[in-house]
């Protein structure tokens, strides 16, 4: 079996992180901050540990600026309705996940908010900017963005896009869904007021966890109130970080197999996982590229501008049919439309869907070339 399935979330993930996960349930198994004696106490250690290397990881001024939450969409649907009031106009992007279209549609359709759709213009940002210059409002209170298509794995302009939103007075988060662990990101340096990620992905941590990373948490109104741990007496929730977002205990397993995750990250090192899973996708693309009945819908990839993910369709085949021939043959990927309705419209595929690989770490050029002759077996079987 040859998984290329990594942007639904890593596959195998390291050692390390399986070994951490099975010392949290063995060693680690206190409620953390809620008990004074030494397994609480550990056990709260090592969880701050995690939320000290993740502030350090994403840029964070303090480590108080990480909250920890169950995925990405739970972050973002934290930041949005906690921060969202009646009368907001809102920025989102043509190629954004359901994460944060969903909310943000609710939010239009209860009569919240109001939105508009960015198109990005693909290797072409001044083109961006200027479209994303035209849609701004007096009113418009938030830029909520994918730093990288799910899909396509095409990146969005982030640090010139946080510097038109600080001109028009307007507040950035971003969904780093499938940049966070591959791509640099630096909160501070490139002004985002509220990253979002999951755990599960490229930081190679379990499911079930997922940051929100902000300095700005004393904007947000709190959607879940409960017990924290601290100030027990009080009938309110705290309005400190990250008290005021955690409510209820974390999952410390996984944030204990994040924490080994984070890790194996700084072992290999950011830009060295960056490149060695673009250059297979590369090799990839350039292999489809020469194939009669192969559709690439994007770009050649290149560093700073894309992710190794990449969408293609084989000619006679929907995305769900060229996967399910692959799976046979001992590959792992994913077709159809991805929870992404907008970047399909953006791309004309809402008709077939797309297939579409996304490649870890693991992953290597013996498995891209044994990709690329069972592609070239199915085109010539069709």
């Amino acid at each position: 079996m040859i998984y290329f399935d990594n942007a639904a979330t890593t596959f195998p993930k390291p050692p390390s992180v399986v070994a951490a996960v099975q010392e949290a349930m063995t060693c680690y198994g206190a409620n953390p901050g809620r008990s004074g004696h030494k397994i609480s106490v550990q056990t709260a250690r090592r969880v701050y540990g995690c939320r000290e290397k993740l502030a350090a990881l994403m840029g964070a001024p303090d480590v108080e600026n990480v909250a920890f939450t169950l995925n990405c969409t739970h972050a973002i649907n934290l930041c949005l309705k906690g921060l969202l009031r009646d009368g907001d106009h809102v920025i989102i992007s043509d190629m954004e996940h359901n994460s944060i279209l969903r909310p943000i549609h609710t939010l239009s359709q209860r009569g919240v908010i109001d939105y508009d759709v960015l198109e990005i213009c693909e290797g072409d940002d001044e083109e961006t900017l200027r479209r994303l210059e035209g849609l701004f409002r007096p009113n418009t209170r938030l830029i909520a963005m994918t730093h990288g298509s799910n899909v396509f794995g095409i990146m969005t302009p982030i640090r010139a896009i946080s510097q038109l939103a600080r001109e028009h007075g307007a507040l950035l988060l971003v969904d780093a869904a499938q940049s966070a662990g591959v791509a640099p990101l630096n909160v501070t340096e490139m002004g985002i007021d509220f990253l979002c990620m999951p755990g599960h992905k490229s930081l190679y941590g379990p499911s079930g966890t997922g940051a929100i990373v902000t300095a700005r948490g004393e904007l947000l109104s709190t959607i879940v109130e409960g017990g924290t741990g601290s100030l027990s007496l009080e009938y309110s929730q705290p309005d400190f970080m990250p008290d005021k977002l955690e409510s209820g205990t974390v999952n410390t397993t996984g944030i204990l197999g994040l924490s080994a995750g984070l890790d194996f990250i700084q072992s290999v090192g950011l830009e060295n996982i960056y490149r060695h899973e673009l250059d297979l996708t590369c090799a990839i693309y350039d292999g489809l590229s020469r194939m009669p009945g192969v559709k690439l819908y994007t770009a050649r990839p290149v560093m700073g501008r894309n992710l190794p993910v990449l969408a293609f369709n084989l000619e006679g085949l929907s995305g769900e049919e060229t996967c399910a021939k692959l799976d046979e043959v001992g590959f792992c990927l994913r077709g159809g439309f991805h929870c992404s309705p907008l970047a399909h419209k953006k791309m004309g595929t809402l008709d077939c869907g797309a297939a579409r690989l996304s490649l870890g770490y693991f992953n290597d050029s013996k498995q891209a070339e044994r990709f690329l002759r069972e592609i070239s077996k199915i085109i010539g079987n069709s």
